[in-house]
């Protein structure tokens, strides 16, 4: 798992729409969630690429043996098929943008 974090020299200040924009550049359909603490997803699949993007919050994703704690601009890759779990790690809610492979 490689965690991209969100580089201002290159990518301008963080902001929702610089991420979305960012996103939907690679060819991603992008939807905002909003996760309240305690959200948990176990394992799963999906059947498409993914990327689950952060704004806001801290958000533990963990494919296989390794686990990753995203925070406010960074960004992960989900294959498809990929076997996963995400849960929300502290107090605060999680404000994520996710982004579907549709070309």
């Amino acid at each position: 798992m490689t965690v991209e974090h969100w580089n201002p020299e290159t990518d301008g200040a963080l902001s929702e729409a610089a991420m979305q924009r960012k996103l939907e550049a690679r060819g991603y359909t992008v939807t905002r969630y909003i996760y309240p603490p305690g959200t948990y997803f176990p394992d799963h699949t999906h059947g498409v690429d993914k990327i689950d993007g952060v704004l806001a919050g801290r958000f533990r994703m963990t494919m296989g043996e390794a686990s990753v704690i995203l925070e406010a601009g960074d960004c992960l890759c989900v294959p498809h098929g990929a076997v996963h779990s995400a849960e929300v790690v502290g107090s605060e809610p999680v404000v994520s943008l996710d982004a579907v492979r549709t070309r």
